[in-house]
């Protein structure tokens, strides 16, 4: 793997426990402005140090993260379409390689669909952005089973779809955890950090999705609405840590969130105009 690659992958995940704890933001590239996600900026600023990455878009990164920050970003380079249209699987690639090594990313993120209508097009896209990650030296993260897919959420069908994206070169993967998930990670050679998907019951339950990954054998949780549609966003987002990185039961992540939930919550500055 090439010095810059590498590093770049060296940056989304703890040197310490080896995970990540990636803050999913690039919602609304497709849905819209999503319920507290309709001013990005105010969503994303008191989150963004607690996080080990950030998954946006350009049009997010440009307009609502101040370029100071030192967490890594990860691109969504890939859309087209929107929840307007049936088929969510007719993406394209929307975003250059050059772009995204002029905005310093750490990693690029395209949706895969397997199964899907647009199965072909999307994979071969994949092996496309790969050539231009491996040409610039930035990582590229396959998402699985999105949409329509969460239907196929079971253990074949998700070991299908990692191997295959990582077969044709994607150096990391997004998937969804499922009855049966050590053998999705077994089979793919590259790391997995699982999707928090919709909006679960409970912030117990979001902890427990994590606490299971990480038993399982995945590097990490890629999560969104389950940290900022919670009623405390930043307490939740330290939960989350104590899993991902101190191997935290769930009790114990419990406790982190109700300790932080009493704390003063900090504002974050003004970017100067």
């Amino acid at each position: 793997m090439d010095w810059g690659l590498a590093n770049r992958m060296h940056r989304l995940f703890s040197p310490s426990s080896g995970n990540s704890v990636m803050l999913a933001v690039d919602h609304g590239y497709f849905m819209g402005p999503t319920h507290h996600l309709e001013d990005a900026r105010a969503t994303i600023a008191p989150l963004l140090p607690h996080a080990d990455a950030v998954a946006l878009t350009r049009g997010i990164l440009r307009r609502c993260v101040d370029p100071t920050t030192s967490t890594p970003v990860v691109l969504r380079v890939s859309g087209g379409v929107t929840v307007l249209k049936e088929d969510l699987s007719d993406e394209a690639i929307t975003t250059s390689m050059e772009e995204a090594a002029r905005l310093n990313v750490s990693a690029v993120a395209l949706s895969v669909f397997v199964g899907a209508p647009h199965e072909h097009e999307s994979l071969v896209h994949l092996g496309e952005l790969v050539d231009g990650g491996e040409e610039y030296g930035i990582p590229v993260m396959a998402i699985t089973a999105v949409g329509k897919e969460l239907e196929k959420r079971d253990q074949r069908y998700l070991a299908l779809a990692c191997r295959v994206s990582a077969e044709l070169g994607a150096h990391l993967v997004k998937t969804y955890y499922c009855d049966g998930f050590a053998k999705v990670v077994e089979a793919c050679p590259v790391p997995i950090v699982v999707a928090g998907g919709p909006k679960l019951d409970s912030d117990e339950a979001a902890l427990t999705l994590a606490r299971d990954a990480i038993d399982a054998g995945a590097h990490g949780i890629d999560m969104g609405r389950n940290i900022w549609q919670s009623d405390h966003p930043v307490p939740m987002l330290k939960a989350l840590r104590a899993i991902v990185h101190d191997r935290a039961t769930v009790r114990e992540a419990l406790a982190v969130l109700e300790r932080e939930k009493g704390r003063p919550r900090a504002v974050p500055p003004t970017p100067a105009a």
